[in-house]
């Protein structure tokens, strides 16, 4: 039991509850009483059903689908939070929905990221604690403290135990010129080269391979990227890398979106393993023989520990 001579509760809305029961038991505590539920229209109503003055709050919720449930879920219990006089609200977003738009890629399109850390702070965040953002700049957005935790080294750690480090038939790939500075850091942990998918994308959700740079020959490949939504990029990277010679492919991410044909694309696909961090609750149904899932809840309540203690965060941002 962590002791600062305040209190700290955990509360949770409806995204991930099992992951904030994890993080709750490692720290000794017992997720809050809150009953988040919704009115017959579909209004979302928060009952908070214990004291929290004067209290550190931290409110675990995913902004995954359904987004705008989930970001309503959260931005309400804030208000309710403050309202009840709180001492300190920090939202602990495992996954930050909309954090791919961010940026402004054709006239007129919106920046929802920079609107979501307007609406967070507005709601009452003192502080938000988040996981592999899409775009690292999102840190900015805020006019609060942001930690950004990452979970490379977690994916990186699983492949060091089975074995795959200081191998010389190991090669990492990057997805997309996007993801090299991801996939250099997690090579890194190998001691592993790195080869790159040089990709375009006519149009949203949609990817087409142009060429690998790198040798891949008979060599076992693990494609590296922050999230996989579709699974178009990382299905049709896999599939290419075996055409053009790789021996096998196994692929890992932080975020498993997984949403529309994703599924049925992994299972038909030349990944061997899909090893996934829990920061999205994937439903028992979507779970495949090839998915190895790895929790987060350890790094999540040491950041939160250190955050409560006022002590430095700094390390766990370390690769």
């Amino acid at each position: 039991m962590i002791n600062h001579g305040k209190n700290i509760k955990i509360f949770t809305g409806n995204s991930h509850p099992g992951l904030a029961k994890d993080i709750a038991d490692i720290l000794g505590l017992t997720v809050g009483e809150a009953k988040v539920s919704t009115f017959s229209d579909g209004e979302i109503s928060v009952d908070v059903n214990e004291t929290v003055r004067g209290t550190d709050v931290f409110i675990i919720q995913s902004t995954n689908n359904p987004v705008n449930d989930n970001m309503m879920e959260l931005l309400i219990m804030i208000d309710a939070f403050k309202r009840a006089s709180a001492g300190r609200i920090t939202a602990v977003m495992p996954y930050y929905g909309y954090a791919r738009q961010d940026r402004k890629a054709k006239a007129r399109d919106p920046i929802t990221a920079k609107l979501v850390a307007d609406i967070l702070t507005a709601a009452g965040a003192h502080r938000v604690l988040t996981m592999d953002l899409h775009a690292a700049q999102i840190q900015g957005y805020f006019n609060i403290p942001v930690d950004h935790l990452l979970g490379s080294p977690i994916l990186a750690k699983y492949f060091v135990q089975k074995g795959f480090a200081d191998r010389e038939d190991v090669v990492v790939v990057s997805p997309d010129l996007g993801s090299v500075t991801r996939a250099r850091k997690f090579a890194d942990k190998l001691h592993a080269p790195i080869a790159i998918i040089d990709k375009r994308r006519p149009k949203a959700n949609v990817s087409e391979i142009m060429n690998i740079i790198g040798d891949i020959q008979d060599k076992t490949v693990i494609l590296v990227d922050d999230m996989i939504d579709t699974a178009g990029t990382i299905t049709n990277g896999a599939n290419a890398l075996v055409k053009m010679g790789a021996k096998e492919v196994y692929a890992c991410c932080t975020h498993a979106v997984l949403s529309g044909p994703a599924i049925d694309r992994i299972k038909e696909s030349a990944i061997k393993e899909l090893v996934m961090l829990n920061t999205i609750d994937l439903p028992e149904e979507k779970m495949l023989d090839k998915f190895r899932m790895l929790s987060v809840a350890p790094v999540f309540a040491e950041a939160i520990k250190r955050i409560y203690e006022d002590t430095p965060v700094s390390k766990l941002f370390e690769d």
